[in-house]
């Protein structure tokens, strides 16, 4: 079964019903249906706590829990020290938050599911929009 990672705007997006590229819209559906898996990093989590709290985003964390109840494919990922030793080799991604959600994907060795073009020009993952 294929696994992927997913970054914060992507999973923002796709609660928030919001455009989606016609791939990262099919991986969601597959998702739903328990035919891909998808891990969501903790560092994602906080970055939707933050960005709900100061009212960028309209969903917020209970929302990330709902979805996790309702489809057992979305999975979340957490922050472990191996993760944190991932981010050291990611020298090409500069924000901290991005390259902890990147190192992700590079240690669980999955794309990225991402929008965010700094990232996708990173020599470290796979990225998929």
């Amino acid at each position: 079964m294929s696994s992927f990672v997913v970054d914060t705007m992507a999973i923002v997006l796709y609660l928030e019903q919001r455009r989606l590229s016609s791939t990262v819209k099919i991986l969601f559906e597959q998702t739903e249906q328990n035919q891909v898996n998808i891990f969501i990093p903790a560092m994602v989590l906080a970055e939707v706590l933050y960005l709900s709290e100061k009212g960028r985003i309209f969903i917020g964390i209970n929302d990330i829990k709902q979805l996790i109840a309702n489809y057992s494919h979305f999975q979340i990922c957490s922050l472990d020290f191996s993760i944190i030793e991932a981010t050291y080799k990611i020298n090409d991604i500069k924000e901290l938050h991005d390259r902890v959600i990147a190192a992700t994907a590079f240690h669980l060795d999955v794309p990225l599911i991402t929008n965010d073009p700094i990232i996708a020009q990173s020599q470290f993952v796979e990225t998929i929009w």
